[in-house]
């Protein structure tokens, strides 16, 4: 138990933060295990790679769409059997690929079952757990559980494609699958739904914070009002313009068509790839600190130094693409990597501020866009390269949307008072 013995002696936020790092860990290496059997399924059955590519889309899809209704599911049946029921899919999903004999059961498998289970530990899952067990630490928290994701995917990406080489594509969904039980146990074990379960409030709380709303309502029904009531503030849509930048111009672009566009330079595909995973080292690096300034500084002037800097490191690109790597290429990575996601702590302070007791499901919202807009520019600019035979348009086309979402958040403005606590649908305060 986390509220008795020598565990007492740490506050039981501290180890739900540790189980929700955890589950984070496990969701990013599920997601990013489609990459690694690309190659072993179309060699194996002869699908084309389109169609493979199919169950990628749909898994990526559901991880953004899936994650306000996630939100919604926890505020009415507690993070810890939502997160537990996530498991199992993902586990499902993994360990049923082994029976495989058509394509569309992949698409069922990874597309759907995975991505539903991703999607419901996505960055608002993150949100979630802060919101609820933390007062003070809002920033710093967030940001370690975020690059919990970046995490995730560096350290079992590399094994699971030995694994794949060495055992087959087979064996490793069932290592997979046989992980997510394990994790499973341990949130089932661990997680609690509310301070008040360990019989302690918030870490760093006063008493005069308003719980996270318990909505008894369906929660489909809950998520969507919750964009209806969102979507007549400003903040929302500029938040949301911003992330959708954000998205396009990382997962989007950068992710996709970076090593392509590298190899297009004469620099070797290993290469380029060695430079992405090294930008996803110093992203686990910059959004902690991005999470600790959080705490500190105005969360709009954050985000209007990220998008700045990030858009102004586009217009440079194009001219340090090259077939060798030099300094200032060195130097792009790691700066791209700081920035890559430090815009997620400053922007769920906003939401926080501005959505109070529904911040978690408002960020899914804001997260969705992230995803739509990574969607959008990944096709984008693969049309841009067949027709100019480059990516400098999309280089340049992505900098000046930065410069756009900069824009946007510094025209956020500071919410007003709220005069008394958003009402709680149902549920006692926390004690």
């Amino acid at each position: 138990m986390i509220s008795t013995g020598t565990a007492r002696r740490v506050h039981p936020a501290w180890w739900v933060a540790v189980v929700a790092f955890i589950a984070l860990l496990g969701s990013a290496a599920f997601r990013s295990m489609p990459g690694v059997f690309m190659n072993p399924l179309h060699d194996e059955f002869g699908w084309p790679h389109s169609v493979i590519s199919a169950a990628v889309s749909l898994n990526l899809l559901l991880y953004g769409l899936t994650a306000p209704f996630a939100a919604a599911l926890m505020a009415r049946f507690g993070i810890r059997r939502v997160t537990v029921a996530a498991l199992l899919l993902i586990a499902a999903g993994s360990g049923l690929t082994v029976f495989m004999t058509a394509s569309w059961q992949l698409i069922v498998c990874w597309g759907l079952l995975v991505g539903l289970g991703t999607g419901s530990m996505a960055l608002a899952f993150v949100s979630t757990v802060v919101d609820r067990w933390f007062v003070q630490r809002r920033g710093l928290v967030s940001g370690v559980l975020t690059a919990g994701s970046a995490t995730g995917q560096l350290i079992f990406l590399p094994l699971a494609a030995v694994l794949v080489e060495s055992d087959g594509w087979r064996f490793t969904s069932l290592v997979i699958a046989g992980t997510a039980l394990l994790v499973g146990l341990l949130v089932r074990l661990v997680m609690r739904d509310h301070p008040r379960d360990a019989g302690v409030t918030a870490y760093g709380a006063t008493g005069d914070e308003p719980e996270p709303e318990r909505d008894r309502g369906n929660p489909a029904a809950v998520a969507l009002r919750a964009l209806r009531d969102a979507a007549r503030k400003p903040a929302f849509w500029l938040l949301a313009g911003g992330f959708a930048i954000c998205g396009a111009s990382t997962n989007g672009l950068v992710n996709t068509h970076f090593v392509p566009a590298a190899h297009d330079h004469g620099m070797p595909t290993t290469t380029a790839a060695g430079l992405l995973a090294v930008i996803g080292v110093f992203d686990v690096l910059g959004t902690v600190l991005s999470g600790w300034l959080t705490d500190k500084v105005n969360p709009r002037l954050l985000l209007a130094a990220y998008y700045t800097l990030r858009g102004l490191s586009l217009f440079v690109l194009p001219q340090l693409l090259g077939p060798s790597v030099e300094a200032s290429m060195v130097l792009f990575v790691v700066f791209y990597g700081l920035d890559w996601v430090a815009t997620v702590p400053p922007t769920m302070a906003l939401c926080r501020e501005h959505f109070g007791p529904r911040a978690s499901v408002v960020f899914g919202w804001v997260f969705a866009s992230h995803q739509i807009g990574a969607a959008a520019i990944a096709s984008i600019a693969g049309v841009v390269r067949d027709q100019f035979g480059d990516y400098a348009a999309a280089w340049y086309g992505a900098g000046l949307l930065c410069l756009l979402a900069t824009a946007f958040s510094v025209s956020i403005r500071v919410a007003g008072p709220r005069s008394k606590p958003a009402p709680v649908t149902t549920g006692s305060a926390s004690r």
